[in-house]
């Protein structure tokens, strides 16, 4: 897998100051999409182990709240595969006191719940590593910069909690 860019002090991403991961590649190419650069899956840099600890020694200061998965696309088949086991990584280091927020085109229940191009023998492992996903295609025609942490009216930010989804309002 590759990433197009790490943020180290995110407030648009989630709730709180957030270390953002951008991953490379996206086959959903929505209209509109605010960051077409990502779409191509040999975009920026390898995701390597130097890169994952990077990434945790950013997490690991009292002001950061969380890591946030975006892209591109996380649930993209190989990125799934490559994020997961970092996932196992942040939640050994950190439990349950950093929280994970990912960013998906996919609808939690067509295309991650059930069999799909999008569901791999990883997904449920990663899934129940996320604490808030943030799901749907963006779709140009609902834009509504007025709502928290989304782009479109589809979008839904869903609560991971013991295999129970509350959306947020």
């Amino acid at each position: 897998m590759n990433y197009s860019g790490i943020i180290g002090s995110d407030i648009a991403n989630g709730e709180g100051v957030r270390v953002s991961l951008f991953v490379s590649g996206c086959t959903h190419h929505c209209k509109g999409c605010f960051n077409p650069d990502t779409w191509d899956f040999a975009a920026g840099k390898p995701f390597t182990e130097k890169t994952q600890d990077f990434i945790i020694a950013e997490l690991d200061h009292p002001w950061i709240a969380g890591l946030t998965l975006l892209g591109g696309e996380p649930m993209e088949p190989e990125n799934q595969r490559a994020l997961a086991p970092f996932l196992h990584r942040v939640r050994a280091r950190f439990g349950s006191s950093k929280n994970i927020w990912c960013y998906t085109g996919c609808v939690l229940e067509h295309d991650l719940q059930q069999e799909s191009r999008w569901r791999t023998e990883v997904t449920d492992e990663l899934l129940s590593m996320i604490d808030v996903l943030v799901d749907g295609p963006f779709v140009e025609s609902l834009k509504d910069i007025t709502l928290r942490f989304r782009g479109s009216s589809n979008q839904r930010i869903l609560v991971m909690e013991y295999d129970q989804k509350e959306v947020l309002p």
